[in-house]
């Protein structure tokens, strides 16, 4: 069971710089009141931040920090867990997060979600979700368990049940199982090898044994074909090669210049297209006006031929130019595609030596294997080859005995797998349980005043039929009606949890419950609940209507805001 102590926390949401710091065990009930915006939630939120790095209530970590002094954010969160105390301090600008056990700080992981891990697996066994259908019942942010989605109302349940170990198990049975197919797929491949190897030294003891001189005139006519190939092909490479590499060198070099000489008539080309346009500017401009723009004077019509006659004898002569550029652009452009269809003649040259180069080779290891037939002790050879077939025989025969071995395995943990699957072991256990969980519902809901036959099957589907057998889900209740179910799940939770020693816990938070939309009877009902909890539960109900609720709480904690920071006036 995790027995809460305190939660202190500074410059956490807004509070400010001195630490507020509340004792959770020491009434049995504890009210929380002030008006909206005080802090009184803050505490709920700092819980739930020291414990699991993030807010109760949908908060952005940057802005949990106090917005004025903007440092120094620091939650402190103590629980007994047996007879080991523990402390979890997290804090944000500078970042911390440190667990110690009684007084000792547990070594960090090199990650901070390694190290929450640590925290809520091997230590709390709680996780956020489970901790909010345990703990907390609150009306900002909170999502009902009939509101969760099933595969999360799963989560919920294996907490509480304690049987999320066999998810752990059955995790760890898939990484091996993982393994025993890799190592099934290795050996059939090994074993595929083995068979061919074998199948290829049957068939060379066949072709030792079959050797005669028929046979080695045969190994003698294909090393005679093979090296009349290899002939052929040098005296090929000879022709190929004859002054090849001097000839891509001259190409490349005479395609380097004539792209260099491309890219000089181009930027001349644009050279000469700037000139005519400023020539054609100059020539619309003494064509359209009559005044000159620079003096104010006025152009002269014999002036104006003379400078139009200029300019337009400027522009052929560019205009000149730029045809004599085209030709030679056009000729050079010529070359160039000669020049790489040359080029391109010669590279498939130098591929073709490379391809003679590689068959010359395959057809020397060719005639190094045959002539190492010719050379054998047929005999010696024969007693060899035998000996080395006979031991791949015993090395295939330790690999069917692996796979054997493997595949038994797999078949097992194929069973076990089955049995680890939310539809075996956990479905019986749930099967067991949901009997009681049903009842437990049942009994809150009647003391609740709704009086409705809830049940929830295997798969976590409720089935709610009025007293006149008709059936509802959810959904179709009111908010106050939905709030019954909500609460009587929770205290269902709490008592299951206590049945398991699971995810037990001293502590339970009301969160503005009473303020919402509970009628004045479920209001009642809900505080013979409460007054009926067990003297270990330690009850906080936050609400900021203190008027209701005054004395009927062994103390009252006040929060008010004081110069814009939350204080706590107990």
């Amino acid at each position: 069971m995790i027995l809460f102590k305190t939660v202190r926390y500074k410059n956490f949401l807004s509070t400010g710089n001195t630490f507020t710091e509340i004792d959770l065990r020491r009434y049995q009930s504890t009210l929380v009141v002030g008006q909206n915006g005080a802090g009184k939630s803050t505490m709920l939120d700092a819980i739930s931040f020291g414990l699991f790095g993030k807010a109760h209530r949908n908060i952005n970590k940057k802005q949990l920090i106090n917005s004025v002094n903007k440092k120094q954010c620091v939650v402190e969160v103590e629980f007994m867990i047996g007879a080991n105390n523990f402390k979890v301090i997290r804090g944000i600008r500078p970042g911390v997060f440190e667990i110690w056990k009684n007084d000792t700080l547990i070594n960090q992981a090199s990650h901070n979600r390694e190290y929450q891990q640590v925290l809520e697996n091997n230590i709390m066994k709680l996780n956020h979700k489970t901790f909010h259908q345990v703990v907390v019942l609150g009306s900002s942010s909170f999502i009902p368990f009939m509101q969760l989605q099933g595969s999360h109302r799963r989560e919920v349940i294996e907490d509480l049940l304690d049987i999320n170990v066999f998810s752990a198990m059955n995790t760890l049975l898939k990484e091996k199982t993982n393994v025993l197919k890799e190592t099934l797929k290795d050996l059939n491949y090994n074993i595929d090898i083995q068979n061919n190897k074998i199948d290829a030294q049957d068939k060379y003891i066949r072709d030792v044994a079959a050797l005669t001189e028929e046979s080695k005139k045969e190994y003698e006519s294909r090393i005679h074909a093979s090296q009349n190939s290899i002939d052929e092909l040098q005296n090929a490479n000879n022709v190929l090669s004859m002054g090849l590499e001097e000839s891509i060198g001259e190409t490349e070099e005479r395609h380097s210049s004539l792209s260099d000489k491309r890219q000089g008539l181009m930027l001349r080309g644009q050279d000469r297209q700037t000139n005519l346009a400023n020539v054609r500017q100059r020539i619309t401009f003494f064509e359209e006006n009559e005044v000159c723009s620079v003096c104010d004077q006025t152009i002269s019509d014999s002036h104006k031929h003379v400078i139009l006659e200029d300019a337009k004898q400027e522009a052929e002569g560019i205009q000149s130019s730029l045809r004599q550029i085209g030709s030679e652009g056009t000729s050079v452009e010529k070359e160039i595609n000669e020049n790489g269809l040359l080029l391109q003649s010669l590279r498939s040259k130098v591929s073709q030596l490379g391809e003679n180069n590689r068959e010359i080779s395959t057809l020397q290891d060719q005639i190094r294997q045959y002539q190492k037939s010719l050379d054998k002790d047929v005999g010696a050879d024969l007693t060899n080859a035998k000996s080395d077939r006979d031991a791949m025989k015993v090395e295939k025969d330790g690999m069917l005995e692996k796979k054997i071995n493997a595949s038994e395995q797999f078949n097992y943990n194929s069973v076990i797998g089955e049995m680890l699957k939310d539809t075996g072991i956990k479905t019986k256990i749930i099967k067991q349980y949901l009997p009681a969980i049903n009842k437990l519902v049942n009994q809150y809901l009647q003391v609740l005043d709704f009086f409705v036959h809830f049940n929830l099957d295997e798969s976590f589907q409720e089935t709610i039929r009025s007293r006149h057998r008709d059936e509802f889900t959810y959904d179709s209740f009111s908010e106050g009606e939905k709030q019954r179910i909500d609460l009587a799940l929770l205290f269902t939770w709490r008592q299951i949890a206590k049945m398991k020693n699971s995810v037990a816990t001293n502590l339970l938070i009301l969160d503005e419950t009473f303020d919402s939309s509970l009628d004045h009877e479920g209001v009642e009902n809900l505080m013979k609940i409460l007054n009926t909890l067990d003297d270990d539960t330690n009850i906080f109900v936050i609400s900021h209507k203190g008027e209701i609720l005054d004395g009927r709480f062994k103390t009252k904690i006040e929060f008010k805001k004081e110069k814009n920071f939350s204080k706590m006036v107990a």
